[in-house]
Parts: C-alpha cells; sequence; structure tokens
C-alpha cells in the first residue's frame, strides 16, 4: 500500500506536467525553465526538492529524445564527451557543496534560487536575442569556431553542471546558443541532438545526487511524467499551427519576469 502510494498521481501536478510538456513540444524551450519556478512560487517546493525532482523528471524524458538523435545519427559524441568532462565533476562538487551546507539549510535556499533566478533570465535572453547575439558574434569574431580548442567546450560543460545542478535550468537554451557559437559549422540538428544527448548524463547524475540526498518528490516526479508525455507528443503537433516568434515572445518575458521574481525572493 504504502508502494503505491508512494507513486501516486496528483491531478494539479499531472496537469501541470501535461501544460509544460505542451510548450516545450510547441516550443522546445527546456522544461526546466517552467516547470522548477512553477513548483517553487505556484506549489510552494522547497528550491531544493523541486531542482532535485525536475533533473530526474528531465534525465526520464531528455533519454527519449537522445535516444530518437542517436539513431538519426544526428549527436555528435565528441561533443559530448568534452562537455561532460566539464560537467561531471563541476555536478559532483555542487552537490557536495549541497551536502556540506545542509540541503535544507537557509544558505542552499538561497544559491539555488539566485541561480535559479539568473538561469532563467539568461534563458530569457537567449530565448529573445538569440539570433541577434550569434550574429553579432560572428561579425565581430569571424574565424571564432573555425578551430575551437577542446578546452573552450569543456568549460561551457563546466559551467552548465554548475546551473543544472543548483537549478535544473541551463542545458537547453545556454547549452545551444554556446554550441551553435563554438560550432558554426555544424548542422543545427547536430547542435541541438548533442546538446540533449549531453543533458542525459548531466540530469541523471544531478538527480540521482539529489535522490540521495533526499530532495526526491516521487508523488511529483510520477505525477509530472504522466502529464508531460502526452503533453509533448500534443505540443509537438501543435507547433505546426502555432506561431513560433509569438510564442517565444510570451515565454522569454515570463520567464524574465519570474528569474527576477527568484532573485527577489
Amino acid at each position: 500500500m504504502d508502494v503505491i502510494e508512494h507513486f501516486s498521481i496528483v491531478p494539479a501536478y499531472a496537469v501541470s506536467g501535461l501544460l509544460v510538456g505542451t510548450l516545450v513540444g510547441m516550443t522546445g524551450v527546456g522544461g526546466g525553465s517552467l516547470m522548477t519556478p512553477l513548483l517553487v512560487l505556484m506549489f510552494g517546493f522547497h528550491p531544493t526538492t523541486a531542482v532535485g525532482t525536475d533533473l530526474l523528471f528531465a534525465a526520464a524524458t531528455k533519454t527519449v529524445g537522445t535516444t530518437i538523435h542517436s539513431a538519426g545519427k544526428t549527436v555528435d559524441w565528441k561533443i559530448v564527451r568534452r562537455l561532460a568532462a566539464g560537467s561531471v565533476p563541476a555536478t559532483i562538487l555542487c552537490l557536495l557543496l549541497i551536502s556540506y551546507l545542509g540541503v535544507t539549510s537557509k544558505t542552499v535556499t538561497n544559491i539555488i534560487s539566485l541561480t535559479l533566478g539568473v538561469a532563467l533570465i539568461l534563458s530569457a535572453i537567449m530565448l529573445l536575442f538569440k539570433d541577434i547575439i550569434i550574429k553579432q558574434l560572428n561579425r565581430r569574431f569571424p574565424q571564432a569556431g573555425l578551430d575551437s580548442p577542446a578546452w573552450l567546450t569543456i568549460a561551457v560543460g563546466l559551467v552548465l553542471g554548475v546551473l543544472v545542478s543548483l537549478s535544473s535550468v541551463g542545458a537547453g537554451a545556454l547549452g545551444t546558443v554556446a554550441l551553435i557559437i563554438l560550432y558554426p559549422r555544424l548542422p543545427i540538428v547536430r547542435i541541438v541532438g548533442s546538446d540533449i544527448a549531453h543533458a542525459v548524463p548531466l540530469t541523471l547524475l544531478a538527480g540521482l545526487g539529489h535522490w540521495y540526498l533526499g530532495t526526491i518528490n516521487f508523488h511529483l516526479l510520477t505525477s509530472l511524467l504522466v502529464g508531460s508525455i502526452p503533453g509533448i507528443i500534443a505540443g509537438s503537433y501543435l507547433a505546426r499551427y502555432s506561431h513560433d516568434r509569438i510564442l517565444k515572445l510570451c515565454l522569454g518575458a515570463i520567464l524574465a519576469v519570474v528569474g527576477s521574481r527568484m532573485l527577489l525572493k
């Protein structure tokens, strides 16, 4: 009976998963950018619980995406290895820091809220101004990315490891833009595939670390997965009929407002 209750479905969480999944399917915006602040601000979950649960949620959903991209040979595993070389050590260090300070301590709460706010605002900027940023960087540094050293990709992985471990946000919007700048000759589909593939070990390691620390809510995780799977399918279908630019403009504004709210929380 305890096991059944442990994985029971909570309708409100399932509906949230459905809505977020639909938006992700329609826009491609990472679920963490939407789900984590929703769990903190609307449902009142402790930031560590929201982040930890969302990380395992992301690992499950991104595994499906990686399988599809891998089958289509749209993953550059060299880039994935370079990113992981930076993100895995960063993730382990962040988890050790959380464990040392205490998962429910005010210091950890403040660190996660600050990181989440910054990551959301950066994601909003990338969502709204990605094309302009990339165009300006390519114009100013025309030789950039023609022979990118491995350490730059490793450094990007390190930053993503910190952001994702502490906020569950950043692997999608920030990682994709960074890879486009570092590897401008690589087809976008391989950039996206490589970014998703890297997100699997990153979110899984961080999620398992949070599980060990006791910050996972399985009622929540199960409900989110039940709602998000049909949501992503529906959103992917609706994307054919939606106005992509208007949706991303609205989402970017929402992320900026929510990010600011997290910084002032």
